[in-house]
């Protein structure tokens, strides 16, 4: 008589089984399009604590089991000064989904907040420095972050909106800092509305936005709204009239064809159009 599973293995099985077409496929497609695990590394799985970055580190969990790539994998959070209760409620969610998780302490918040303009960019540059720094102390090669193909998307119209550029998010880069160290986003083609429907089927419940400086902010009907919610809202409505234009984007970054670009930068140098225009 089989025994009956435990939570974490029904979560662990919804993966692989239920959500197999939605999750575990475009998962393992990205890992093996981008090539972004090679036999040996030593992957720092990177945990915010939102439900993102907990999937993934139960897909490269699942993944460890069933590739024949041998890899290892470390689980660290970094607190960047959450309050009580949301340090609680990471630290008892990774033990529901079993995440051998490593936390460690910073004062990202304290001195994001105190820095007065652009606290959001400062805190983003300091978290990614300091999860670049713990990786390389536990002897990680590489760090995979939690960005999805959401992500993916609403960072290319947003660039192309409020930054005058065209500009994607890669799936993996080197790291300009730390010689050495790669990240890596093997959740590039698993798309948000799947991930939220996986936390429902499992009854997950996660942290969203942790901010120490959103929480004294207005809420978003007093006026206060994200440039990413308003893309994202208007990718939504276009997506009535056309049901396939998420995928035209995200293939967009694919195919772009330089021939008809008037400028474009490259390793920090930019060129022209007309530099070849008369050759």
């Amino acid at each position: 008589m089989s025994r009956e599973l435990e939570r974490h293995e029904l979560i662990e099985r919804s993966i692989i089984k239920k959500y197999r077409k939605e999750l575990w496929n475009p998962f393992t497609y990205a890992v093996k399009r981008y090539e972004l695990i090679q036999e040996g590394d030593r992957v720092a799985v990177c945990i915010s604590g939102g439900k993102d970055s907990m999937l993934m580190a139960k897909l490269m969990e699942e993944l460890q089991k069933h590739s024949n790539v041998p890899f290892e994998c470390v689980y660290i959070v970094m607190d960047p000064g959450y309050n009580e209760e949301n340090r609680r409620k990471i630290e008892d969610n990774a033990a529901t989904l079993h995440i051998p998780v490593t936390i460690f302490k910073t004062d990202v918040f304290d001195v994001a907040n105190a820095a007065g303009q652009s606290p959001c960019y400062l805190c983003a540059r300091m978290r990614r420095g300091n999860l670049y720094a713990k990786a390389k102390e536990l002897g990680c090669n590489k760090i995979a972050l939690g960005h999805h193909f959401n992500d993916v998307i609403e960072t290319t119209v947003m660039a192309m909106f409020f930054g005058a550029q065209i500009q994607a998010m890669l799936p993996k880069l080197h790291s300009t800092n730390f010689e050495g160290m790669e990240l890596i986003r093997p959740m590039y083609c698993i798309h948000e509305d799947d991930i939220i429907a996986w936390c429902r089927y499992n009854g997950l419940e996660f942290i969203r936005c942790a901010c120490r400086f959103t929480e004294g902010l207005a809420n978003e009907a007093e006026g206060v709204s994200s440039k990413r919610a308003e893309v994202k809202a208007l990718i939504k409505s276009l997506k009535k009239d056309n049901p396939n234009i998420e995928k035209s984007i995200f293939n967009s970054i694919h195919t772009v064809s330089l021939d008809t670009m008037v400028g474009w930068k490259t390793k920090g140098e930019e060129h022209s159009f007309l530099d070849h225009y008369y050759d």
